[in-house]
């Protein structure tokens, strides 16, 4: 799948399935997360990021550039741009936000918007160590194959919920990351055919 490929399919096919996510009790905190699609001679990877093992949140954990939306925010997708460019040092205009997946609650009281975002290859990546160990890519095809996808049951509250995980090359992509990379695949897969070759 090449890039006009993504967006015609992105654009064209209603989304049928939505992973569950967590019933928060009250008012979640906004936050908003780019998920950065590069294109490279002609196929598609997806831009994720590592967290810094001292972190209080979610350290070690595999995630989307991203992060609480800010006062001085003017929208969900500039939160995205701003958590991007801090994060791993991508230029808000080396990238070409074309939609965005429903928002996502998490069991840690977020309300995290995913927006999609094509990203110019040539850009010269600057971690921030306080807050990203490292920068991946992994082939969207990869992720797009449900059979990649692990699932394991929590019960909280008396409620079953599912846990995602995607193993790729030593690095485990798990819960609410995982969890829109599914939406992200239903929405593409209309027919339950998805060809990514």
């Amino acid at each position: 799948m090449n890039k006009d490929e993504f967006i015609y399919r992105f654009h064209h096919f209603r989304q049928v399935e939505q992973e569950p996510d967590y019933p928060l009790p009250v008012k979640g905190r906004p936050a908003s997360v780019l998920i950065p699609i590069l294109q490279r001679e002609g196929a598609l990877d997806v831009i994720f990021t590592e967290r810094s093992s001292h972190l209080r949140a979610h350290p070690g954990q595999i995630s989307f550039p991203g992060g609480a939306r800010e006062k001085h925010d003017s929208s969900a997708a500039a939160a995205a741009l701003r958590e991007a460019e801090e994060e791993i040092g991508l230029p808000r205009d080396a990238v070409e936000i074309i939609g965005r997946l429903p928002d996502y609650r998490t069991i840690s009281g977020f309300v995290i918007s995913p927006f999609i975002g094509f990203v110019s290859p040539d850009f010269d990546y600057q971690i921030d160590p306080n807050e990203v160990a490292s920068v991946f890519t992994v082939p969207l095809a990869h992720l797009m194959d449900k059979q990649h996808h692990l699932t394991h049951f929590m019960v909280r509250h008396n409620q079953r919920f599912p846990i995602y995980f995607i193993p790729w090359q030593g690095k485990l992509i798990w819960g609410a990351t995982a969890a829109m990379v599914r939406n992200l695949a239903h929405h593409l897969d209309h027919s339950g055919q998805l060809n990514l070759r």
